[in-house]
């Protein structure tokens, strides 16, 4: 009987990321498997198990497992029942050591001649979420931070970070519809400035700015890199937007990146200089006194700035698709960033709508000084939050599109106006 389940247990581990647990925990799942013959689901559900139960930074399997059970079937609920209670249990990152983090990531660069400039759409664009139609322009290839729940990681080897060596004389070149406005966003393949002017990138954006005014051009990161903003004289259609989150969030699942208090001072300074800057609180995570803590840094932007200044302002959540979350537990770091309770939407899992309501009507009420002179919009979400949230909603994406692009062409033509003013 044990030769034959021995055949069973091999092969249920096939392909399965048995051999990314510690050998303690590999050592354990084929001694309790053996005793009570799991089967070929539950043993790849054990391995996800033991592989959270070690991310998450709680107890491993060995010790959460009861010296006897009455059945298979109570052996192997009991541990699916702690990993549920685990991901709907508020997250507690007190356990998490300031040092848990090792960076032993070694990044090369690399140049590559593409065919064609990377210009399309948003790549997370679905017609099932209330969608912006954000237009993409990949001028580099993989981020060098470090996010945990970053979908680049999925897309890009991450190590790896590629630019594209005729980048800025396929950009000169290409040709916009002069009649037609575009919001053109850099941000989604890379971070926009970690890079700062490398191989020539900002040069050439810059210039597509100045050549193009009906483009709206769009710098998402969570780097504090302005040096090149600072020395240069920026087009007033480009606007720069930070990604913010709690000091919780960026010190234990946004590694590499610049502090809260970088990246807000990053934005004051390009402020001053008269460059219209934005935020995208997304995303927006669920952690112990989490509200609070997003409520401290809600309060820091609306003292920091004043509406004039500030062009858009975007909530959004953490939302998986499953090649995401299997890089995710392919890695060998602590973080609780899937521990949390999966609800599909829209074929991907996020926390429920109820949840989402409630963090995202937090947020946008935390702004009322600002709802009638800043673009506030939720990205990614289903379109029935839209109501719910902001008190309207959109009857397209189309018409999303063009209420947001005439919000950031007004403050632009704003601006422009106050410059030749002075």
């Amino acid at each position: 009987m044990n030769d034959v389940y021995k055949n069973k247990f091999n092969k249920s581990i096939e392909n399965s990321k048995f051999l990314l647990l510690n050998k303690i925990d590999q050592d354990y799942i084929k001694k309790i498997s053996f005793e009570y013959k799991f089967s070929f689901s539950q043993i790849q559900e054990l391995i996800n198990f033991s592989i959270d139960f070690n991310m998450w930074n709680e107890k491993s399997i060995k010790d959460i497992f009861k010296d006897e059970y009455s059945s298979r079937k109570d052996a192997f609920n009991h541990i699916r029942n702690i990993w549920d209670y685990l991901k709907k249990r508020p997250n507690d990152y007190s356990s998490f050591d300031k040092n848990m983090y090792k960076n032993d990531r070694k990044i090369s660069f690399h140049t590559k001649i593409k065919d064609s400039i990377s210009l399309g759409s948003c790549p997370v664009a679905s017609t099932n979420t209330r969608c912006c139609n954000l237009m993409t322009l990949d001028a580099v290839e993989s981020c060098g931070f470090d996010c945990s729940y970053c979908s680049i990681q999925s897309f890009y080897k991450q190590d790896k970070i590629t630019f594209d060596s005729n980048f800025a004389t396929k950009l000169s070149k290409l040709k916009l519809d002069p009649n037609k406005s575009y919001h053109i966003g850099t941000g989604q393949s890379s971070d926009s400035l970690m890079w700062g002017n490398k191989e020539g990138v900002l040069d050439a954006l810059f210039e597509f700015a100045r050549l193009n005014i009906n483009v709206i051009l769009e710098f998402k990161t969570k780097s504090n890199n302005i040096r090149y903003f600072l020395e240069n004289d920026v087009p007033s259609n480009i606007i720069c937007t930070w990604s913010l989150n709690t000091p919780t969030i960026i010190k234990n699942e946004e590694h590499l990146s610049a502090s809260l208090d970088q990246r807000l001072k990053s934005a004051r300074l390009l402020s001053n200089k008269g460059v219209l800057v934005g935020f995208h609180f997304h995303p927006i995570v669920v952690y112990k006194d989490y509200l609070k803590d997003y409520k401290e840094v809600f309060n820091r932007v609306l003292n920091m700035f004043t509406y004039k200044e500030v062009v858009l302002i975007s909530f959004g959540t953490l939302t998986f698709i499953k090649p995401v979350i299997n890089m995710i537990r392919k890695r060998d770091f602590k973080s609780k960033i899937l521990q949390m309770p999966f609800e599909n939407a829209n074929g991907k899992q996020s926390y429920s709508l109820d949840l989402k309501e409630e963090m995202f009507k937090f947020a946008y009420d935390s702004f009322k000084p600002w709802h009638d002179d800043v673009y506030f919009y939720l990205c990614m979400e289903d379109q029935s939050l839209w109501k719910k949230v902001f008190g309207y909603e959109y009857s397209s994406n189309e018409e999303m599109e063009n209420a947001m692009k005439n919000s950031y062409n007004s403050k632009i033509e704003h601006l422009s106006k106050s410059i030749v003013g002075c």
